[in-house]
């Protein structure tokens, strides 16, 4: 089906083939219809799979007739978020006249204030600075016709429910509300019952089902050890761009630290970074300034970068969803990726949560030649579990991979992890029998891999000159 089968204009049509797309993807194909009725709606998609567009295309369609001024709000959680959704909205409304504006904190008011005055006709916001600006009267919310909550339970969940019920209040009773989350909290059922009226649903797949293109893998290793972990497997992949996530701004500054004086070219973005040095290090990442960017969950929903190749869970995330959210940066609209999480004997609670959520086996994998400082037993009790059993048919009693024995990781399945070299599991201490060493490996039998496929192997980075 045809983005023009949908009943968009010209204009917007030209816009979407500008900006490199040609058909509709699900969530686009059954959203639009129901927005463009101006019935309230709840999306559900999985993360990367074109949801922006589903909203700002009926709504630059509706924009094109009427009066010129706000008649459109797009509340984010984030100031990535809300940038993102901007620049998308932009570049789809390149042949009209509308003008789309984006406010967030972290700048000056002046500027934002300007723009306001200038006249805009969809406004893109985080909820703090549009109370901030309404209150400093820079705008007015009386004529605008659709509201669209952005990742509705990420805002609730970072506090932003008062605010939300704050802004609903402000705005006119008439209008068309559209709300697209991956869960629906209570706090967030609350504001559904307030904000919308009867409204359809679009649910494409369950929020605990990541993108199809999406490789994954889990490596077991020592807490201290995981920055040489991560060296070790940055020398031996081919990395494009990579984004590493930590739990903690802290964690993010002193991973960014330790990878910069291994000579890799990196940068940290987190809550504690201005918004100028946030917005260079995702310009430096798409331009290819730098190799990885190292964030905290602020950016789990908030970064769309094409052609990231790989995501790395340098801590486990305390919730699966974010799990998902964080893996989904990869894989981004039928792109394939390699999502790897490195998991210390601490988070293998956190893990297999992960799995239950995803109700399947992520596989276990261990370096070659990679000195874990480990007795084969202390491994064989990482990859393994009593509350886990199954094998690569799939997961059971929680869905965790069957246990490891003698040292030699597990075999999971519910999942496909790539390889370099088809080889025998590797052993404590990093020895392995069988095939060549220098890159990540999975258990296999001799010649190929868990599924009985004979992986390519992959050139190494060459960091002295900062590219493959």
């Amino acid at each position: 089906m045809p983005f023009a089968a949908l009943g968009l204009p010209a204009p917007i049509l030209k816009g979407v083939r500008a900006a490199g797309y040609a058909e509709p993807t699900p969530i686009q194909r059954k959203a639009i219809p129901i927005i463009l009725s101006g019935r309230d709606l709840i999306g559900a998609a999985q993360t990367g799979t074109g949801k922006t567009a589903a909203f700002v295309l009926p709504i630059l369609t509706r924009l094109l007739e009427g009066p010129r001024r706000l008649r459109s709000l797009v509340l984010t959680p984030t100031r990535e978020l809300a940038a993102q959704v901007e620049t998308n909205a932009r570049d789809y409304a390149r042949f009209t006249n509308l003008n789309v504006g984006v406010v967030y904190g972290g700048v000056p008011l002046p500027p934002q204030e300007r723009m306001l005055r200038a006249g805009v006709d969809l406004l893109v916001a985080t909820p703090g600075r549009l109370l901030d600006l309404f209150g400093r009267l820079a705008l007015r919310l009386d004529y605008v016709e659709v509201l669209v909550l952005d990742e509705a339970d990420r805002m609730v969940d970072m506090g932003f429910a008062p605010d939300l019920k704050r802004i609903l209040k402000l705005l006119p009773t008439e209008r068309q509300t559209l709300m697209f989350s991956a869960t629906m909290p209570p706090e967030l059922n609350k504001v559904a019952k307030e904000a919308m009226k009867d409204p359809a649903r679009a649910d494409l797949a369950p929020s605990n089902r990541p993108a199809a293109g999406i490789t994954q893998a889990v490596y077991p290793v020592p807490g201290n050890l995981k920055t040489d972990l991560l060296d070790q497997m940055l020398s031996r992949m081919e990395v494009r761009s990579m984004i590493c996530f930590t739990r903690t701004k802290h964690g993010a500054d002193r991973l960014a630290r330790q990878l910069q004086r291994r000579g890799i070219s990196v940068a940290p973005i987190h809550g504690n970074r201005s918004q100028s040095q946030r917005e260079r290090a995702l310009s430096d990442l798409k331009r290819g300034r730098i190799q990885i960017l190292v964030a905290t969950d602020i950016a789990s929903r908030g970064i769309d970068v094409e052609g990231i190749s790989h995501i790395v869970n340098y801590d486990v995330p305390h919730t699966p969803e974010d799990y998902v959210h964080r893996i989904g940066r990869t894989g981004r609209v039928d792109a394939v990726g390699d999502a790897f999480t490195l998991m210390s004997p601490q988070e293998q609670k956190d893990v297999m949560a992960i799995e239950r959520f995803l109700g399947r086996t992520i596989p276990r994998v261990m370096l070659p030649d990679f000195d874990y400082k480990m007795r084969p037993k202390e491994i064989a009790k990482i990859v393994s579990s009593p509350d886990f059993g199954g094998g690569s048919g799939g997961a059971r009693r929680g869905g965790g991979p069957r246990g490891a024995h003698r040292g030699k990781p597990a075999q999971g399945g519910g999942g496909s992890a790539r390889n370099p070299h088809g080889s025998k599991p590797a052993h404590a201490g990093g020895s392995h029998r069988g095939g060549s060493s220098g890159a990540p490996t999975r258990p296999a039998t001799a010649g190929s891999d868990a599924f009985g496929r004979r992986p390519k192997p992959i050139r190494g980075i060459d960091r002295r000159r900062g590219r493959l």
